[in-house]
């Protein structure tokens, strides 16, 4: 019998957007702001959609599982070109069923609120709010441009174009603490979503959130208030009614999990379009990352060219099976046990038999899953596990 949660040859599209009205400080992303650059960005259009012909070509018929448009700040994309985008989608890859999941990441500034029932008559069906906060004082220290009463504007206008939402929150910010936090999750789910991705704020040393660190002008809080904020975090969402089923999202029932990134986590295969765009492609039957050129005038040359990945890796059978038990053991689902085989692991003996008998992990229907007590130290357990 066919594992259901096998993506089989379906394919998902990532859309990587490069504008953005502003440069955040905790990605510091080389984007562009959206000024001024029309003509540039109809020629990038046109290098998407001749890079997805391409790509088809690459991987034969395929179904299409989802499209999730990313990156900079992609509400700021004109109908018009999400239009045509996912009209030539569906015409090189038949959907795989009658609505499938398209995607698009918004900020929620008055600005691009304006656009969302263009782009739902366009054809996207679930928007992803990053929000962050709905604090004014932790906005402005996460750098972002709008205030917490504008999120709530945003909110409104897209109850009305979307049947699907999705917020972004972080969390674990200086200072704060588990009432605080447990009130501003209350205060997200009065709003309506189906859909909550907490996140808890890591600091990278090349990002300004690093830079500020490294002079000490920034104090995350320590172990244990950040554990207390994850089990507030749980704790707040699964009253409400939601399910943890990624490490990071949670979600009111099965049917509003995100499709989009399910099919990754489950090791499917997606297209990257775009600059910078990361794909995962079985290409002669081997699992290979794509990476764009990640420079707008790299990327439309390279498409020009049939050229346009800066980066292109043909995984090895260990290496594509590490990959994908990273990624199913974020999930309820885990991964399929099988893949210890192609990494010199047994369920029996080592690392994963210990696991298993410390709680950390469990076997279930021929699939690894991380327990709950395995959850919350994910990192740990899987270094514990491969290496």
């Amino acid at each position: 019998m066919a594992d259901p949660l096998d993506p089989g040859t379906d394919v998902g599209l990532y859309v990587h957007w490069p504008y953005c009205a502003r440069i955040c400080p905790y990605c510091d992303f080389n984007v562009v702001r959206d000024r001024g650059r029309t003509d540039e960005q109809d020629r990038l259009v046109e290098a998407i959609l001749a890079d997805l012909s391409a790509q088809r070509a690459l991987t034969g018929p395929r179904r299409l599982a989802s499209v999730f448009f990313g990156g900079g700040t992609p509400s700021l994309m004109r109908p018009q070109a999400a239009a045509r985008i996912l009209d030539a989608a569906r015409d090189l890859f038949p959907p795989a069923g009658d609505l499938i999941e398209i995607t698009l990441e918004a900020n929620p500034t008055d600005a691009e609120a304006g656009r969302f029932a263009d782009l739902a008559r366009a054809g996207v069906n679930r928007l992803s709010m990053g929000v962050q906060a709905l604090d004014d004082a932790a906005l402005r220290f996460l750098g972002r441009d709008h205030s917490a009463a504008e999120a709530l504007r945003a909110v409104d206008l897209a109850r009305h174009a979307f049947d699907r939402l999705s917020i972004d929150l972080i969390y674990a910010r200086p200072d704060q603490t588990p009432p605080a936090w447990a009130a501003e999750l209350q205060t997200a789910l009065a709003m309506g979503f189906e859909h909550v991705s907490p996140y808890q704020l890591t600091i990278e040393p090349t990002t300004a959130f690093g830079r500020a660190l490294a002079r000490g002008t920034l104090v995350p809080p320590d172990e244990d208030r950040a554990a207390a904020l994850y089990e507030t975090t749980q704790a707040v969402l699964s009253g409400a009614g939601f399910d943890a089923y990624e490490v990071s999202n949670h979600a009111r029932g099965v049917a509003a999990r995100s499709a989009h990134n399910l099919h990754v986590w489950r090791g499917g295969d997606y297209l990257g379009l775009g600059p910078g765009a990361h794909g995962r492609l079985t290409l002669d039957g081997a699992r290979t990352t794509t990476v764009a050129h990640r420079r707008i005038g790299d990327y439309i040359a390279g498409v020009s060219a049939g050229s346009p990945w800066a980066e292109q890796d043909r995984l090895s059978p260990a290496d594509a099976a590490e990959e994908r038990l990273l990624l199913g053991l974020r999930t309820v689902e885990g991964a399929p046990a099988a893949l210890l085989v192609d990494l010199g692991l047994s369920l029996e003996t080592g690392p994963a038999a210990e696991l298993i008998a410390d709680g950390f992990l469990r076997v279930q229907a021929g699939r690894l899953i991380a327990t709950a007590r395995g959850r919350p130290v994910l990192d740990g357990v899987l270094k514990a596990l491969l290496t």
